[in-house]
């Protein structure tokens, strides 16, 4: 989980020390001028909850395609070059440990250009790929950070814009590693996993 001092602006970011409270060291000391420097994000979607649109023909929620762009373009992002790649869209149920190498694949082209990558990713099995990432990407010297939601980004009350938001955050923020951010918290693997009585992710060993 990240806990600064202030949330309330960048500008606070700035000033405050970012801590990880599963693991109490500082994480990284962020500079103005590191939090406000132009950063390179690629967003690898892949499909999940959070992408999935309602059909009228059938009544049906689908993965028919990335619903991304409509959500960045409603967020201000002066100092991020974000490239989107689509990975695939797939329920993340769906997935295969094939697909997971594809992601894999995809992660480690988006490394060789990039400062961060960012996958979104349906939250049933996305505990399964961050683990699969976590035993195929050591060491790192950037982070990778995976995010979704528990409900669709068309719904009212989905949690799809807060969710992506904060990743985009973490992506300037955490130190080298491979996290989910979700929920106003940032878990990183191994031994995270999905507690579907709370709706959220936490680690193993509070469950």
């Amino acid at each position: 989980m990240l806990l600064t001092n202030s949330l309330h602006s960048f500008s606070g970011l700035a000033r405050h020390r970012v801590v990880d409270l599963e693991n109490p060291l500082i994480l990284r000391t962020p500079t103005a001028r590191a939090i406000f420097a132009t950063m390179k994000i690629a967003i690898l979607t892949t499909g999940g909850t959070i992408e999935k649109t309602f059909n009228e023909a059938d009544g049906s929620l689908r993965n028919s395609g990335s619903v991304l762009e409509e959500i960045l373009a409603a967020l201000r992002l002066p100092e991020a070059e974000l490239r989107h790649i689509s990975v695939m869209s797939k329920d993340s149920l769906e997935m295969t440990d094939t697909d997971r190498d594809i992601i894999l694949r995809a992660v480690l082209d988006a490394l060789v250009t990039d400062d961060a990558v960012l996958v979104v990713h349906g939250t049933d099995t996305l505990s399964v790929t961050g683990e699969h990432l976590h035993r195929h990407l050591q060491p790192l010297n950037k982070p990778i950070v995976l995010t979704g939601a528990m409900r669709p980004f068309e719904f009212r009350d989905s949690d799809a814009f807060q969710n992506l938001t904060e990743a985009l955050l973490a992506c300037k923020l955490l130190s080298p590693g491979i996290y989910v951010v979700m929920h106003n918290q940032a878990l990183r693997f191994p031994d995270v996993t999905k507690d579907r009585s709370r709706g959220t992710f936490v680690r193993l060993n509070v469950l």
